[in-house]
């Protein structure tokens, strides 16, 4: 017996409820609203996770609770905000300006490379070395360049995340409508993907991220002052280091160039101490991805990084980010339907 043909209409809803996620997403990277999309995604999780955890036995307490939810998660980013902006002010409002200055000052480390590294190691670089050292001060520059027109963007930003948290958070809190139409359901059954894709990356990816930047925290403010040395731009390579932790790979590497070259601008020694920490975070790291994202995603280095190229070259560093998760979303896909 031949297999019934699917239903014209379904077939018709799965390709429009495609096509509608895809242009959402395309649509989401061009206007620069990744960080409201994320932080959909992270309200409405925290919604769903805090929601059984405050219901009461009560009937009518358990209908309430996930309204009581959503508005802890809508209210808590603002108690903290006012608890910690007397002190965290110039950090969440002038970031771009110390990021500017600190790549600034990257700049100029790398131009006086041969000037800070011992005589004997400094003699030993190759002609060539300057005009590498010129084309690498010229690029971090230019980023600092960019950074000087990016102060109204980065606030709009952090609008954009809140009234993402929001959104999520009442999407979590609303009541599941039985008797879908069939362009409802497949949009549902998209967006039910799209966030599992989430919770198996982006929400291993951050816990990982804390992890480096609490170590990094503990070694840029308690055990280097012990040795008598102390950072520039301590506070914004901290910030940094949760950044570009959430990237995979990539991410990484850019916390040990940036950390290394800042070590140097003090001492060599200073710089040895930064790469050796940084290598002893990341094979730490590298047990604790296997535990926690472990083969979930079925994807390989290559696979990421090709992505990831493609993405910053197209979206610039939103890209970097949003790469793993549209990846491996778009992958999950494409497996559920078998065509790999």
């Amino acid at each position: 017996m031949h297999a019934p043909l699917p239903d014209p209409r379904l077939r018709t809803a799965t390709l429009a409820s495609h096509g509608l996620i895809a242009a959402s997403l395309l649509l989401v990277m061009w206007q620069g609203l990744l960080p409201g999309l994320l932080c959909v995604c992270v309200g409405f999780f925290c919604t769903r996770w805090l929601s059984p955890r405050l219901a009461l036995p009560a009937r009518q307490a358990d209908r309430q609770a996930p309204r009581l939810a959503a508005t802890v998660v809508a209210l808590l980013p603002l108690l903290l905000l006012a608890l910690a902006l007397p002190r965290t002010r110039g950090l969440i409002l002038d970031a771009p300006a110390q990021y500017r200055e600190l790549l600034g000052f990257l700049a100029r480390t790398v131009l006086e490379l041969r000037d800070r590294l011992p005589s004997d190691i400094g003699a030993q670089l190759p002609e060539g070395a300057v005009e590498i050292q010129r084309a690498m001060a010229s690029y971090l520059a230019s980023k600092a360049g960019t950074l000087a027109t990016t102060g109204r963007a980065w606030l709009s930003g952090l609008l954009f995340a809140y009234v993402g948290l929001l959104i999520g958070a009442l999407a979590a809190a609303r009541p599941s409508t039985p008797g879908l139409t069939p362009l409802a359901a497949q949009l549902h059954l998209r967006v039910r993907r799209f966030g599992e894709t989430f919770r198996q990356i982006v929400v291993a990816q951050f816990w990982i991220a804390l992890f480096n930047t609490c170590l990094t925290a503990v070694f840029l403010l308690a055990i280097l002052p012990l040795t008598g040395h102390r950072l520039p731009y301590t506070m914004a390579l901290i910030l940094l280091t949760f950044v570009a932790g959430l990237i995979p790979i990539v991410g990484n590497l850019i916390c040990n160039g940036v950390l290394t070259l800042v070590g140097l601008s003090v001492s060599p020694g200073v710089a040895l101490a930064c790469l050796a920490f940084l290598i002893a975070i990341h094979k730490a790291e590298y047990f604790i991805n296997a535990k926690v994202i472990g083969h979930r995603t079925h994807m390989g280095v290559w696979e990421l990084l090709s992505v990831m190229f493609v993405m910053e070259a197209v979206f610039g560093p939103a890209g970097l980010v949003a790469a793993p998760l549209f990846y491996a979303y778009g992958k999950k896909e494409l497996q559920a339907s078998g065509w790999v």
